[in-house]
C-alpha cells in the first residue's frame, strides 16, 4: 500500500516568519492528506513544527496547516513535483528560508500506479524511481549538509512498504522503487552518520483508495494475524519513535498488523 501522494510546483508565498522557541522542525513530503497528514498532526502534538510539502493538493495543504496551528504548532505549506530534481533540490532551501533550520525529515510522498512486468512503461517506471527513491536519497542529502554546518544532529525517517517482506508481482515498478529505498535507507544510514540517522517504517494496507473501498478494506485486514488493520496513527506514532529514539540507524519498523505474516500470490486490491 502507499504512504501517500507524490508531490505541484506552487506553493502559496509566506514571509519568513518569527522564531518560535525552541521546537524543533520536520519536513513531512506528502502531508497534505492521508498517512502524511496524520504524521504531520502527530508529530505537532508532540512538539515539532511542520514544513507540509504537497504536489497538486494545495487546499489540502492549507487546511492541514491550519489544524497544525490549532495544535500549537508553526506550519506553512510547500509545492514541489518531486519527480523534477530542480523542485526536489530546491525544497529545503525554501523551508529554510521560512523556519530558519530543519531536524528532521519524513519521506512520506509516494507515486504509486499499477503495472506488471509485462505492461512495464519505461517513462513511467522512471518516474516512479524518481519520486519514490531519488528524491528522498536528495532530501536527505539536503538535510546532512544542512546539519553538518549548524554542528547539529537529525533524522530522515524513510516510508517503505510491508509488501516488500512479502513480495507479489503486481504494482511492479512501484515495488521496485520502494525496494530501492529500502537498500537506500541503509546505505543513506551509513554514510550519513553521525550528523543524520536515517530509519525505514513500512506500512500495512492502512487506508481505503479507489481501488479498496472502506467496507473491502476491513475485510482484508480482518484476515491479518491481528484481525484487525494498522491505522494511520500506528504509523505516525513509529514515526515519531523513530525521530525520538537517538539509537536507532539504518533500521526498519514494520507497522502492518502483521499482514507480511500471510503471504499472498497478489496485490490486496487483487486478491
Amino acid at each position: 500500500m502507499p504512504p501517500d501522494e507524490s508531490s505541484s510546483a506552487d506553493s502559496r508565498p509566506t514571509d519568513a516568519l518569527p522564531a518560535h522557541g525552541s521546537r524543533p522542525v520536520v519536513l513531512v513530503t506528502g502531508a497534505a492528506r492521508r498517512i502524511g497528514r496524520a504524521v504531520a498532526l502527530h508529530l505537532a502534538a508532540a512538539g515539532w513544527d511542520v514544513a507540509v510539502h504537497f504536489r497538486g493538493s494545495a487546499d489540502d495543504a492549507w487546511r492541514t496547516c491550519a489544524e497544525l496551528r490549532e495544535c500549537g504548532a508553526r506550519a506553512e505549506a510547500f509545492g514541489a513535483e518531486l519527480h523534477d530534481e530542480a523542485q526536489t533540490r530546491a525544497l529545503l532551501p525554501s523551508v529554510l528560508k521560512v523556519f530558519g533550520r530543519v531536524d528532521a525529515l519524513v519521506n512520506n510522498a509516494s507515486m504509486f500506479e499499477h503495472d506488471t512486468a509485462q505492461t512495464l512503461d519505461a517513462a513511467r517506471a522512471l518516474e516512479q524511481y524518481r519520486v519514490n527513491t531519488l528524491a528522498p536519497v536528495l532530501l536527505a542529502q539536503a538535510l546532512h549538509g544542512h546539519l553538518r554546518a549548524r554542528a547539529a544532529r537529525g533524522c530522515a525517517v524513510n516510508l517503505l512498504d510491508q509488501k516488500l517482506w512479502n513480495p507479489n508481482p503486481d504494482h511492479f515498478s512501484y515495488t521496485l522503487s520502494k525496494a530501492a529505498l529500502r537498500e537506500a535507507n541503509t546505505l543513506l544510514a551509513q554514510a550519513l552518520a553521525p550528523e543524520l540517522r536515517v530509519v525505514a517504517v513500512a506500512p500495512g494496507l492502512t487506508l481505503g483508495s479507489p481501488l479498496i473501498d472502506e467496507q473491502r478494506l476491513r475485510q482484508v485486514q480482518a484476515r491479518g494475524p491481528l484481525g484487525e488493520g494498522p491505522r494511520a496513527e500506528d504509523v505516525a506514532d513509529a514515526v515519531l519513535f523513530a525521530l525520538r529514539n537517538r539509537a536507532l540507524t539504518g533500521c526498519e519498523l514494520l507497522v502492518d498488523a502483521g499482514q507480511h505474516l500471510r503471504p499472498s500470490e497478489r496485490d490486496f486490491a487483487f486478491d
